[in-house]
């Protein structure tokens, strides 16, 4: 190439107007977090599809149970307590659903993280929030789809919706905000436990939870020195809120509580949750 040659492209590359890079798409702007939260939260649900294992533990099994429930204990519970004991085992299995589905998940992400794949995506473009928040968007859409699974059984054994259209979507809406709170809580341990079982513990706990609230039996039912833990634990309010919305009774304080408790999970565990996700992803 000539120096004339040289010249001339030289004054026409100088003449070229590059466009204004846009500041909506940036890595940490509003828009990409959305975006790449959605992108996320896509990916885990279609993950979670295509494994039998999440599927069984997410659908099959709590419809599972809650048949057995329904056929070994529903009707004796039902003669002892004068009520339909389903109103009290459709909420209870809805959020067993809700919190043994975090579980699982809890057990991919550390799975993720020994892998490598959440280092490879802390080097992509993307929002440093987006893994977090999409996951949680996830858990709320696994949790929904769980509890319609759930009360489409219960419907078929008795379960009834009578306090109108209102109250039976906010009757959905109970384990989704429950399911959010304890899945914030089950993240922090699977991003901070390392190779400790610490989500496995957590398992157990959540066992005892199961048959020690108002939804397995009534809470006069256990011992004295027993109700009030068992009357306050987040379960039991959780399930008292549902079973008024479904079958009648006083709602705002169980709702109040619910939201207490679940709120409360999320204010405690959500900046752990942040540092630990960050550090899972940074040092992966």
């Amino acid at each position: 190439m000539t120096m004339t040659e040289a010249s001339v492209n030289a004054a026409r590359v100088s003449k070229l107007t590059f466009p204004e890079p846009n500041m909506a798409l940036r890595e940490g702007s509003i828009r990409a977090l959305g975006t790449h939260s959605l992108i996320q939260a896509k990916r885990l649900l279609m993950r979670w599809m295509r494994d039998p294992s999440t599927m069984i533990q997410a659908l099959l099994y709590p419809a599972l149970m809650l048949v057995m429930f329904r056929v070994v204990l529903g009707n004796s519970i039902s003669a002892a307590t004068g009520s339909p004991a389903i109103y009290g085992q459709v909420p209870m299995i809805a959020l067993v659903g809700a919190m043994f589905g975090s579980i699982v998940s809890a057990v991919g992400l550390k799975g993720e993280r020994k892998s490598g794949l959440l280092a490879r995506f802390w080097t992509t473009p993307t929002h440093r929030a987006a893994g977090l928040l999409g996951r949680m968007i996830a858990e709320a859409v696994r949790v929904l789809v769980t509890t319609v699974v759930i009360i489409c059984a219960g419907v078929a054994l008795g379960f009834r919706f009578t306090q109108g259209i209102q109250a039976g979507i906010l009757l959905l809406l109970i384990p989704v905000v429950f399911g959010i709170g304890f899945a914030v809580m089950i993240t922090f341990l699977a991003t901070a436990a390392g190779d400790a079982p610490l989500v496995e513990v957590v398992s157990i706990f959540c066992t005892l939870l199961m048959f020690f609230n108002a939804g397995f039996v009534p809470v006069l039912a256990y011992p004295l020195w027993l109700q009030p833990v068992v009357a306050a634990q987040p379960m039991s309010v959780a399930v008292s809120a549902m079973r008024a919305l479904a079958l009648g009774g006083p709602v705002m304080t169980p709702v109040l509580q619910t939201l207490a408790w679940s709120l409360g999970m999320v204010v405690i565990f959500l900046y752990p949750a942040i540092r630990g996700y960050k550090k899972a992803s940074a040092s992966g």
